[in-house]
């Protein structure tokens, strides 16, 4: 992977680069599918699945943030890079997230990996022959981490590219509660209820007394699914608890000055034990901010596209596109 250049070096000039740079891709060849997936009796999860124009060479499944969605500028670059390398892109939406908050009965969480595992049961059953591999972002790196890890040796997918990833939950919960953050964190914060509000299970006053990320997971998020409290749902659910066990390519995309992860986390001694996994530690690129100096502006998209067409099983003619985004 090439070295990351960044537009700036502060931190979280980056991350707000990274959320508001525009991405004013024409996706006209690759029409959409919305795809409305049952993942148990009460729950239905959203799919926005795009096609290459040539022969795909694989499967790419996008998962998306903390209170993202299909739609976050992120998922809409890689997809662009994706399809127009070759691989049918997904976009997947946690549950409740892309305007589903009346499909299920529950809300989704950091480590919630049944909805993507009966996605990608579904997609093995359709039997195309197809390798298949997972890009998250940030939470979504945490699910998939954590699902790779749960899976061990596994058909159903064939590596994994986490983005920002908080491997590691109470430990961001607490930096993203920094003063320094507090931006961030409100923002976060206020999308939070307003979907929980949208799913007409909680009434505003039922969340008047949650004023951090940590007070919604331990008050709602936690409880929601037998976790108890905070403590205990960021204990078992964080990415780390499953590194050791992943048995398939695996890459961790990260800065060292995220705004939102402490950086030591990722001297957990899985990372380094585990032949299967890889870090690419930047110094800069704060969090999903990784806009780089020269254009290609979206090192993170190129980087992530360089491990899907190493990684592929068999040697293929990947199909390329010559033209780079400003």
């Amino acid at each position: 992977m090439r070295q990351f250049e960044p537009i700036v070096r502060n931190p979280h000039l980056l991350t707000i680069l990274g959320n508001f740079w525009p991405r004013g891709y024409d996706f006209t060849p690759f029409p959409e599918e919305r795809r409305l997936i049952r993942t148990d009796p009460d729950t239905r999860v959203l799919v926005l699945t795009q096609r290459p124009v040539v022969t795909a060479v694989g499967h790419v499944v996008l998962l998306h943030g903390l209170e993202g969605s299909g739609d976050s500028g992120y998922n809409r670059s890689m997809s662009w890079q994706t399809l127009n390398a070759g691989f049918i892109t997904h976009r997947f939406h946690m549950r409740t997230c892309g305007g589903t908050e009346h499909l299920c009965k529950t809300l989704y969480h950091a480590g919630l990996t049944a909805d993507l595992r009966a996605f990608l049961q579904q997609l093995k059953a359709e039997d195309d022959g197809l390798p298949v591999y997972l890009i998250g972002f940030s939470l979504g790196g945490n699910v998939s981490l954590k699902f790779a890890g749960e899976e061990g040796e596994t058909d159903l997918i064939h590596g994994v590219c986490a983005i920002s990833t908080p491997i590691d939950l109470a430990a961001s919960a607490r930096r993203i509660g920094q003063p320094d953050n507090a931006l961030y964190e409100t923002r976060f914060l206020n999308r939070m209820k307003q979907r929980l509000l949208a799913t007409g299970r909680y009434t505003a006053k039922d969340l008047a007394c949650c004023k951090s990320l940590w007070e919604i997971d331990d008050r709602v998020t936690a409880p929601s699914f037998g976790f108890g409290g905070a403590a205990n749902y960021y204990g078992t659910q964080s990415a780390q608890n499953f590194l050791h066990a992943i048995r398939v390519p695996t890459v961790l995309l990260q800065a060292q000055d995220d705004t939102f992860i402490p950086f030591e986390i990722f001297r957990h001694p899985a990372i380094a034990a585990n032949p299967n996994l890889t870090l690419f530690a930047t110094e800069h690129g704060g969090h999903l901010g990784f806009i780089s100096k020269h254009a290609p502006r979206f090192w993170v998209d190129h980087s992530a596209l360089e491990f899907l067409q190493n990684n592929l099983p068999t040697p293929v003619t990947m199909a390329r596109n010559s033209k780079c985004e400003d």
